[in-house]
This record gives C-alpha cells, structure tokens and sequence, in this order.
C-alpha cells in the first residue's frame, strides 16, 4: 500500500508539489529576488530536464522522490532528488501535510522550522536566513552584520595571532633602526674626534 501511495505521489504534477506561495513571500518580506535553489536543486525549480529536476531522475531516483512525496507527517527521513539540503530538511522537519497547509499563511513557516539549525554553519539561523532571502545553504550569503560577527568570532584566536605577530615585528624593527641609527653616529662622531 505505501509503495502504490507513493507511486501515486511521484506521479502528481510537478505544481503540486511545488510551494510559490513560499517563494512569493520571501520576495515580499525580504525584498531579495530569489529563485527556487532555495529549496531546490536547480535554480529553475522542478520543472525541467537538467540536473536536480523532473526531467532527468533515474528509476531510482523517481523512488526516492516518491518516498519524499509520501512523507505527510513529521520525522520521516527525506532525500529527494529534486530537493536541496534545506527543502529535504523542511519536509523532514514539518512534512508534507504541514508545509501544504502553511501554504495558506506561509509567514508562519520560519516559526514552525527549528530556531536552531544552522546548515550551512554561517552562524545565521536557517529560519533567518529564509525570512532575510538569503540562502540557508551558503555560508558566503547573509546579513552582512552577522556574517561579520561569525567570521569575526570564528577567527578571533587567528586575528589576535597576526596582530600580536604584527605588533612584534614592529617593536622589533624600530629597535633595529633604532640601534642602527645609534652605530651610525657613535661612528660619525668618532671619525669627527679623529679629524679634529
């Protein structure tokens, strides 16, 4: 019966299982245009004969996407091949039966996505991520401000490494002029007192 159930799904329409009411409202909140590699794995959605959609999956890929599809409630693990990371996520996370039913107030999907997943490991919460438009994917995208503060907390043992080697070589170097310039009039008086 879940193998048919999940025939079944796999064979839906692409539309059906796609979410633009997502899409539409990342754009609105975020006033970032995106595209579908949000949470899938071609930029161009499903639809399509490319890598990561419809067009091109292998019989056993079809599979996979038919487990995705029949994955209505939550904690099933989720691999579809036409997913990214952050989609197969979302769907493990709240399944498909949630995420069709929050397509009628897609503002409240930030809130019902664990506060705490951070997939791309950038320090910026996925749900943030969705709500700024930016990917949960890419750790290089993200409110400058708080890419700044990560990288900045993530480096700071490197940063005050190079600032104290920096600082000592400098020490280092007028100690050098220093003495350097000292020899050369401790000479130029000495070849003065000869003269003389």
């Amino acid at each position: 019966m879940l193998r048919w159930l999940a025939l079944a799904a796999a064979l839906l329409p692409a539309s059906l299982g796609a979410y633009p009411e997502y899409h539409a409202f990342v754009v609105k909140n975020s006033g970032r245009p995106i595209n579908c590699a949000l949470c899938h794995r071609h930029a161009d959605g499903p639809d399509g004969a490319a890598p990561g959609q419809l067009g091109r999956l292998t019989s056993e890929a079809q599979e996979r996407l038919g487990r995705a599809r029949s994955a209505f409630e939550p904690g099933v693990k989720v691999d579809s091949p036409i997913l990214n990371a952050f989609g197969n996520h979302m769907v493990q996370v709240l399944g498909r039966k949630q995420l069709m039913e929050l397509k009628m107030a897609p503002e409240q999907l930030a809130e019902r996505l664990p506060a705490d997943s951070d997939l791309d490991g950038d320090g910026i919460p996925d749900v943030r991520e969705l709500r700024d438009g930016t990917h949960p994917l890419n750790r290089n995208d993200g409110h400058p401000w708080l890419l700044f503060r990560h990288n900045l907390m993530r480096n700071l043992t490197q940063i005050a490494l190079t600032l104290a080697a920096t600082a000592a070589g400098l020490w280092g170097l007028s100690h050098w002029l220093r003495g350097f310039a000292a020899a050369t009039q401790i000479k130029d008086e000495e070849e003065e007192s000869e003269s003389a």
